[in-house]
């Protein structure tokens, strides 16, 4: 809203200084700052509250140490983190870009599903909270909003850069007809681009890295291309978004340990916005250059001064839980973000505590079931799932296993950013 505001200002009344708001890098600056300000300052203001309104955790006796100290600490802070988030990227950020309206989407969308959640453990005393199919309910329905947003709308396109005496050819999967734009490089010469609407992602390590969806559809036969592509995308973006809002669910089990990772994966798919979204580093880096997307930065600075600011109270020992008004909403954007940014196959790197997290799950379970049906007594592989929980019960503090699993995550996401120049 202050985007539109200050560029009427600064176009039709000439004011001084109003010109500042034109600036990616500004108003990032000031969502990260104002997400700072709501979380830390209005965060303790609603915790007291939340304390007042005994809306406490119902923990469940899981047998690991000091779980019992916990009972009683306000949820449902994931409001704080949603109220972050949302207020600077309406101030700041233009509302009409189609990647920011996805974005407001994906955390209103899964912030309520978990709200919901919260609010049937919290008042309904009903420690299992609403029912995992009507979970992944939320969570599909969101996969099939973005996916099929990222595949049909006009506005959700790529550059191609028009090579000298080249034809520009626009094939069933890029009908958005655009005259091709020139642009002058570092030389002076004019480069033509043409922007193209296409269902198609990046591949980290692989030259000549990108992939086209079209290329799995065609194991269905080339005629039926421009009905099976969409719905192969729109299930795998689908397929995405419900395992990674699981695994950070599934990760905020201790103090400060969703909320940290959340915000080192923030960063890191921050500078892929950024780049991607300015040509002339996409270009200077050859990677897809996708026109709009930079304004998601403006998204991103609020998210990651969200998860600092929340940390602040959430680090052990933990003033207040994110609840599942958090954690799903933290994971619902974490995998949007990716979705957005193309990054789709580097996800597993990017987001690798949330994927090794949902593993030791899936694995222990699988295990469990395998052992009891041919040994008669179910066995485990870890002491307990998800992971953290393992290291709990090896006699690990919490504060340690938080840390190292930051590291981890610290090292995953630059390992993600040196991708772009290993191509």
């Amino acid at each position: 809203m202050l985007y539109f505001l200050f560029k009427y200002l600064h176009d039709n009344l000439h004011v001084s200084g109003t010109g500042v708001f034109s600036y990616i890098t500004f108003r990032a600056a000031m969502s990260i700052i104002l997400s700072l300000v709501i979380s830390m300052l209005f965060g303790k203001r609603l915790i007291d509250y939340l304390r007042f309104k005994q809306v406490g955790e119902v923990i469940r006796t899981l047998g690991l140490e000091g779980e019992s100290t916990k009972k009683g600490t306000p949820t449902m802070g994931g409001l704080i983190i949603i109220a972050a988030i949302l207020i600077p990227t309406l101030l700041f950020a233009r509302v009409s870009n189609v990647y920011i309206v996805l974005m407001i989407l994906s955390t209103l969308w899964l912030g309520t599903v978990g709200f919901i959640d919260d609010y049937i453990k919290v008042f309904k005393k009903n420690k299992e909270g609403l029912a995992g199919k009507f979970k992944v309910m939320g969570q599909v329905g969101l996969g099939i909003i973005v996916g099929t947003t990222m595949y049909y709308n006009n506005n959700v396109v790529i550059a191609r850069e028009v090579k000298p005496n080249q034809e520009v050819v626009h094939n069933s999967e890029e009908k958005l007809e655009r005259e091709a734009k020139p642009r002058k490089d570092e030389t002076g010469k004019d480069r033509k681009y043409v922007y193209v609407r296409t269902a198609t992602t990046t591949i980290p390590f692989i030259k000549g890295h990108e992939f086209r969806y079209e290329k799995v559809a065609e194991i269905f036969g080339k005629n039926t291309i421009q009905y099976t592509t969409p719905l192969i995308y729109i299930l795998f973006v689908t397929l995405i978004i419900v395992f990674f809002s699981n695994g950070a669910n599934l990760t905020d089990g201790i103090d400060g340990l969703a909320t940290g990772t959340s915000a080192i994966v923030g960063m890191c798919l921050g500078v892929f916005a950024y780049v991607s979204g300015n040509y002339k580093f996409a270009d200077y880096l050859n990677i897809m250059h996708i026109p709009n997307l930079g304004e998601l930065s403006i998204f991103i600075g609020a998210f990651v001064g969200a998860c600092v600011g929340f940390l602040w109270y959430n680090a052990f020992p933990a003033q207040v839980f994110m609840g599942d008004t958090g954690s799903l909403a933290l994971g619902g954007i974490i995998a949007s973000l990716a979705i957005i940014v193309r990054k789709e196959f580097l996800v597993p790197i990017i987001c690798g505590i949330f994927l090794i997290e949902n593993l030791s799950v899936i694995i222990q379970v699988a295990y469990f079931k395998h052992t009891k049906k041919k040994y008669g007594e179910g066995r485990r592989i870890f002491k307990m799932a998800p992971l953290h929980h393992h290291y709990q019960k090896l006699g690990y503090a919490e504060p340690k296993i938080v840390t190292r699993f930051w590291i981890v995550g610290i090292i995953l996401a630059i390992l993600s950013i040196v991708t772009l120049k290993l191509q």
